[in-house]
């Protein structure tokens, strides 16, 4: 019997995984154990294995796409199998579901359209066209044609400013202008008729008749439908937009103090080109310079040219990857969720430095600075258990146990492998486990062991030359720990000026766990580790 192969959750926050590469092809004989794929999550790139013994029939993802979690990726049976089924099965109640939803919603709206014949009617509505990616309306700003006017299809018919310019409308129909449906001042919404044009004589009302009808609801069915429909709001969101004042609409005396006539496109066009309008011969009413003028004027047949600049724009759409959005995500909930307040602190780190060198010469790998300030953390951690801790809602739970998260930046974003019982292992234990840490991060071999479980995590810039900065918890920790680079500064002692180097540390708590008190007493047993590093040995 054919069974279906589903992608594995493989990380505590993966909620889809990316085939970055298939072992095997349809067809193939396959082993419970075989490893057919590979599947790039949001923290590695990862080896996909086989629980079914027999023939690959089906590959539903090709390497590169996304398949959330517990999606079907491939199907395994007999050869010659009929896995039809199991490709519909899995899915069938959603559709269902959506289909019952959308009968009891959008039969009321279709019912509601009377039956009028709009096809022997010789006229077109002229709609408000969406003229940028926000806009909801158009304010008629000008009317360039009146009722009774023979307009042309090309014809610049209105002036329409939008949410972002003032624009001018072109009409796509011949014939005369029979209705004008908004004044000077007033709002109409995106795809609301405007205009129509048609035959002279001809008996445009149906058109706005029908109109009215879709636009408006009837009560009865309304009740019928399902609560909050959403379809049948719609149109009562286009009517919630209010037209804009008349105050900020450009009136026909602001347009006249203008010395020459000139369309808003045309003078924009012109601006961007670096045209002085005064070259310019409008060939459009009384003289107005048109867009279509801007374009036919050749600078070389009379007057001088601005100087201007032109440039080329640019830019490159990246797709986010598993990590970047996992990271996004993530970091948006706690940001957004947690009350956080920072507590900033000056480490003396003399001693510290003179300490690392001692170090060095003995021990058989080489101690950074962020190895000493995990150990001291670690310790500290012990301490005030309460910075070691997780909010989980329903209630706070105090980890007994010290797993340190350690932030490392890769390519796509950030990773934290986490250093297990740091507070039970030497300082030369932890420099080489960061090490070998950091190495499978950058090269994506990290394995859910290597990342799951920490407690607290440290985040340090300090190589990057940053003197301090916040950092934003990892849920669901309670705190976090940013570290800055070593400076060296002036301190003052009985009135002595001394050279001296200085590191500040910055705590980010979350104030439903840890409040400034607890906050400060953790950073205080810190500064006394790395201020007299000796007490880490102890």
């Amino acid at each position: 019997m054919a069974e279906v192969i589903r992608m594995p959750k493989m990380s505590d926050t993966m909620l889809e995984g990316v085939i970055a590469n298939w072992l095997k092809k349809v067809g193939d004989v396959i082993k419970s154990g075989d490893i057919i794929a590979e599947v790039e999550t949001d923290k590695a790139t990862m080896e996909l294995e086989n629980y079914e013994d027999g023939t690959l029939l089906y590959i539903g993802i090709k390497a590169g796409e996304a398949a959330p979690v517990d999606g079907i990726i491939a199907i395994v049976g007999a050869p010659g199998e009929d896995y039809s089924a199991l490709l519909l099965s899995p899915s069938a109640a959603i559709p269902v579901v959506e289909k019952e939803q959308v009968t009891t919603i959008i039969p009321p709206i279709v019912a509601q359209t009377p039956a009028i014949d709009l096809n022997g009617i010789k006229a077109k509505a002229v709609r408000m066209p969406k003229m940028s990616d926000t806009m909801l309306e158009g304010v008629i700003a000008k009317w360039l044609k009146k009722e009774g006017d023979i307009v042309k299809s090309g014809d610049i018919i209105a002036e329409v400013e939008t949410d972002k310019a003032t624009m001018e409308l072109e009409n796509y129909e011949d014939g005369t202008l029979l209705y004008i449906g908004a004044k000077e001042g007033e709002g109409i919404a995106v795809d609301g008729i405007i205009a129509i044009v048609g035959e002279p004589g001809t008996d445009y009302k149906p058109i706005l008749a029908a109109e009215s009808a879709v636009s408006a609801p009837a009560p009865a069915l309304v009740q019928a439908s399902a609560p909050a429909p959403t379809a049948v709001k719609a149109p009562e969101t286009l009517k919630a937009v209010e037209p804009k004042t008349p105050e900020t609409q450009p009136t026909k005396e602001r347009i006249s103090e203008d010395s020459i006539k000139a369309s808003p496109l045309a003078r924009a066009l012109a601006k961007e080109k670096g045209y002085n309008l005064a070259w310019i011969k409008g060939t459009g009413e009384d003289g107005r310079i048109t867009k279509s003028d801007i374009e036919d004027y050749n600078p070389s047949s009379g007057g001088a040219m601005s100087t201007f600049i032109s440039g080329v724009e640019s830019f490159e759409d990246i797709p986010n990857s598993q990590m970047r959005k996992t990271i996004a995500r993530r970091l948006s909930e706690s940001k957004f969720s947690a009350p956080e307040f920072y507590l900033t602190m000056e480490i003396n780190m003399d001693r510290a430095i003179e300490a690392r060198v001692s170090m060095n010469e003995v021990l058989p790998v080489k101690i950074s600075f962020n190895d000493m300030v995990i150990k001291a953390t670690s310790l500290a951690l012990t301490k005030h258990p309460k910075i070691n801790s997780y909010w989980m809602e329903d209630r706070i739970r105090v980890n007994k146990h010290v797993h340190i998260g350690m932030a490392v930046a890769v390519e796509d974003g950030l990773l934290v492998p986490v250093i297990r019982f740091a507070n039970e292992k030497s300082i030369a234990q932890i420099s080489a486990e960061a090490k070998e840490l950091g190495g499978k991060a950058k090269s994506k071999q990290l394995q859910p062991k290597d990342w799951e479980g920490n407690t607290f995590t440290v985040s340090n810039l300090g190589m990057f030359g940053i003197d301090q900065f916040t950092s934003i918890i990892n849920s669901p920790e309670s705190c976090i720990l940013a570290v800055g680079g070593i400076k060296e500064t002036v301190g003052v002692k009985n009135g002595q000026f001394y050279a001296t180097n200085i590191m500040k540390l910055t705590l980010t708590c979350d104030h439903r766990v840890a409040d400034g008190a607890a906050g400060a007493a953790f950073l205080q047993s810190l500064k006394q580790y790395l201020e007299d590093p000796l007490k880490m040995f102890l």
